[in-house]
Formats: C-alpha cells, structure tokens, sequence
C-alpha cells in the first residue's frame, strides 16, 4: 500500500503503463530498485525517486527567439487559437499544453504545475529556489497550465516558451529552459527567418545550439527556420537559409539542416506562381517530416526512458560513487592532519609538563602510580574517553569542512546536492569503515545489484525491440 504522494504517483504510473506498454511498466519497477541503491548510499532521499524525475509521456518544446512564429505554429498545428500571436513578446511564461475533454479550454496557475507530481515540473519552485533565492515564491510567474480539446495532444505534452534571449534571460528562466531540454522528447528551435543577424545572437544560439550540440541526444533537436515567406520579397531564401547555416556553424553545429516553414494564413501574397509553388512544396516537404517526428514520439519515448535508465545507473556507478570516494579520502587526509597537529600538541605539552615537574621514575608515571588499582582504572577509562571525544570531534570537524567544499562547487544538474547527502549520512554514521574507498552503504553485493540493474536496459531495449520490429524470418 502506498504511503506517500511518490510512492501514490509511482503505483499509478505502472497502473497505467501495464495497459500502454508493459516494458515501460518493468521499466518503472527497475527505477524503483535503483532508488534503493541510490538510498543506501544516501544519495536520495525517502520521499524522492528517480522514477518522478522524468517525463513518463511524451514531451515537445518549443524554443526560439521572440517573433520566430512559434505560437502561431502550434495554433495551426492544434487546430485551435490557444496561444496569443503577435510581432512583440505576448507571452512571457512557459505554457505547459495538455488534453482536456472539456470544449473550452483553461489556463491554469504555475502552481498547478508545481504541486502535481503528475507533471513534469512537480516541485520546480524548489529548484528555481535553490539557483536563485526569493524567484521560487513566484512561480506563477514563470510557469502556466492550459488545457485543450485537440486530438493532437493526447497522451502528449507540449511546451510553449517565452521568447529567447539570452542577453536579457533571467537565471530561473535559463534554469526552467534547461529543465525543458532534459526531459522532452523532441526539442523545436524556432529562428525568426527575417533576421538572420548572427552576430547580435551570439548568447542566443549558444545557449540552443553549442550548448546542446554535445548531448548523446542532440538529434531530438529541430531547427527551423520560420516565416520562409518573408524572403520571397527579395527573391533569396537559399542566400537566408546559407546565412543562418553560417551562423549555426559558428557556434559549433555543421551537421544537420534547417526546416524552412512559414504559416499559410499569415503570409504575405506570393505574386509569382513558381516562386510560389517551390515556396509552398519545400513548405510542405518539411513540415511533413516535423509531424512525422511527433508521430514516431511513443516510440522515442520508450527508448528515451531505457536509456535513462541506463543513464542513471552508470551516472551513480561511474560518477557519483568515485566522486564520493574522493570526498572520504580528502575528509581522511584532513583528519589525520588534524588529529596529528592536535595530539603532537598535546603529547609535547604533557612530556615537558610532567617532566619540568618531575613526575616520572623512569618508566613509572608517580601521579598515577600511587593510586589504588580501580582508581588507576577509573583514570584510565576516563582519559581514553576524553581522547576519543577529542579525536571524533577533530573528524567530524575535518568532515565538515570537506561538506562545505562540496556545496561551494558546481557541478552538472543536482550532483553537488546529491553528493552532499551522501556524504553527510557520512558523516553521522556512528561509525565508519577504515578505508576511504567503502563509503556508507558500497559493498560487494550493492555493486552487484548496481551492475545487474545498468544491465536490464539493454533487456528492456531489447524487449521494446521485440514490440516495435519484426526480425526477418520471425513468423507472427
């Protein structure tokens, strides 16, 4: 029986998934054993999973530069005027799109967004707090929920962004926009093709095109080239499109090629019948293949999320392990500097104090030699104890200190956070093992769990394969 809101969305999710795709709903189970790995080693906590950190449907974005057509486009492609359009900025939230069965649609707060582990964006305030202090608090102001009656949206996310521009970006919406990149499916870069002007977008494109050309999912991005229909007025669109590849080229993409698209109702009159024509053929030609990308979204999904998995099996293995092993050995090395300053100390000034006074006899200590046998035990016992406090408050100190270098740096994604977790259960343990390389938690037998786990992605790969192929020669 579940008993929190993760383990309540998890049991639902395989609900559903067991319907839709079985693999996928072996998939969730897989995620779920990995968040007990990730427990024990404290790099997660009870009521987080790995299984709520991704999108478990299909998700488009649509990114761009203000005026790049992207509402007008997802009008036309929804069939209804859902998004405002305009030559300004008439947007400057992220609109999260999904089906309703209700006629009208709805716009709903941020908050719905925020407070719905349904979603993709459950608990982001928290995020853009972190990044960015007091801008959690406001998250109405970053994030919208719209509902629609459209065909197209089922089992489907859309997201619509403000405009792009990266110069004037604030930090929450730069931290929102890499957000969105991580988790979609298929990632839309709109260009406004009127203004193929490179060097005042230099932040721009750096930031959608040579910041995600060394992904291992660069090909989930499209970009498109909106608004063809302007150049036609000077009878250059290959001299606009060779403008834009340039300018693409120079922030590090030479591979891949635009989509040239511009919105039929909106354009401006084409006098010419064979510009006209070739306009509306490359047109066409190219937004067939964009739709059928968002058609093949059920099959990327499924192999997104087995990759995922993967993923994030080596990324604790390969990663975050090694990386916490190195903390225990600087949290050592420190101590040991630490207890060695300490107890020289102490050892110097205890030799010339009871020397200067005289209190050996040779290898006999007087003070405590004159004393009766329990009280000699009793001293004893008490010293050690005194030392031992001593040299597990020198630890912890030393701990602590590598605990703050930890936060300080900057790591990818929630690594620094994680690694801080982890090595603080650490530090709380009451006791801990003798080598730095045996964190809390890594033994044998939770490597083996660890690599097995990595190793049912390729199972699951290969069962999506049995349900999206057929191998020559198999009979039905």
């Amino acid at each position: 029986m579940a008993k929190t809101a993760t383990e309540e969305r998890i049991k639902r999710l395989k609900t559903h998934l067991e319907q839709e795709n079985p693999a996928l709903a072996e998939a969730v189970e897989h995620f779920q054993e990995l968040d007990v790995v990730a427990r024990k080693l404290g790099f997660m906590s009870a009521d987080d999973s790995y299984a709520t950190q991704i999108s478990w449907w299909p998700v488009i974005a649509v990114l761009g530069t203000f005026s790049a057509g992207k509402s007008t486009f997802l009008n036309e492609y929804l069939g209804r005027n859902l998004q405002r359009t305009g030559n300004q900025a008439v947007d400057d939230k992220f609109t999260v799109i999904c089906y309703s069965e209700e006629e009208e649609p709805r716009q709903l707060p941020g908050v719905a967004l925020d407070s719905d582990p349904r979603f993709p964006f459950y608990r982001i305030s928290q995020e853009i707090e972190s990044g960015v202090a007091g801008e959690g608090k406001r998250i109405d102001s970053y994030l919208a929920l719209k509902t629609c009656k459209a065909e197209q949206l089922r089992g489907k996310i859309l997201i619509d962004s403000p405009g792009f521009d990266a110069d004037k970006q604030r930090d929450a919406t730069l931290l929102i926009t890499d957000h969105i990149i991580g988790l979609s499916d298929l990632v839309f870069v709109f260009f406004d093709a009127r203004h193929p002007e490179p060097g005042a977008m230099t932040d721009t494109l750096k930031h959608l095109v040579a910041n995600t050309i060394n992904r291992s999912d660069s090909d989930k991005f499209l970009y498109i080239l909106n608004q063809m229909d302007n150049t036609v007025r000077e009878d250059n669109p290959e001299e606009v499109v060779a403008a834009w590849q340039r300018a693409m080229a120079q922030s590090g993409l030479t591979a891949g090629r635009f989509y040239r698209i511009y919105s039929e109702e909106a354009s401006l009159p084409i006098p010419d019948d064979q510009m006209r024509q070739r306009m509306q053929s490359k047109r066409d030609e190219d937004l067939k293949e964009i739709k059928q990308r968002i058609q093949q979204l059920d099959v990327d999904r499924s192999y997104r999320i087995a990759r995922l998995l993967e993923h994030s099996g080596t990324h604790l293995r390969d990663v975050l392990v090694p990386e916490l092993i190195k903390a225990r050995q600087l949290w050592f090395k420190r101590a040991r500097w630490f207890h060695g300053v300490t107890f020289g100390v102490l050892i110097a000034a205890f030799a010339w104090w009871s020397l200067s006074a005289g209190h050996w006899n040779g290898l006999t200590f007087t003070p405590l030699a004159n004393r009766a046998p329990v009280l000699q035990f009793l001293i004893g016992g008490v010293t050690v104890a005194v030392l031992y406090l001593l040299y597990s408050r020198l630890r912890l100190f030393a701990g602590r200190t590598v605990l703050r270098k930890i936060r300080k740096e900057e790591r990818p994604g929630d690594d620094s956070k994680r690694l801080a977790m982890a090595f603080e259960k650490n530090l709380e343990a009451w006791w801990s093992p003798l080598s730095a390389e045996k964190p809390q938690g890594w033994t044998g037998r939770t490597q083996t769990k660890l690599d097995k786990l990595i190793a049912s992605a390729d199972i699951l790969i290969q069962k999506l394969n049995d349900r999206f192929t057929t191998t020559a020669g198999d009979k039905e």
